[in-house]
């Protein structure tokens, strides 16, 4: 699985246009929880190579940019969770869950 990091705050703006085309996943992974590390495990050993055709997935070290994560949870309408998921299509998050609660069947639908 490729990610694309998302680290600075200008990204989310090409992140909205790029969701016109394409669905866009940000996954916000807090590198101190075990939860989180078991989320991420989950999407990555479900991800298939031929996911990407149709969702862009993006990584975010909220521990490093908690910046953006709240920009994140301000701009998408969503509150701010870690780890957290969300899908993003046509500038607007379609889909949002955390911890135990992200599914990949969820990512893909």
């Amino acid at each position: 699985m490729n990610w694309n990091k998302l680290e600075d705050a200008g990204q989310l703006e090409a992140i909205n246009e790029e969701s016109k085309s394409v669905k866009v996943m940000l996954f916000k992974h807090s590198t101190r929880c075990s939860i989180s590390s078991m989320a991420l495990n989950r999407i990555e050993s479900n991800w298939k190579d031929s996911d990407s055709q149709h969702i862009k997935p993006y990584y975010l070290d909220l521990i490093a940019h908690r910046d953006i994560s709240n920009l994140i949870a301000q701009q998408y309408g969503v509150e701010h969770q870690s780890p957290q998921v969300l899908i993003v299509s046509n500038g607007k998050c379609i889909y949002n869950e955390s911890h135990n609660n992200i599914r990949y069947a969820g990512i893909i639908a």
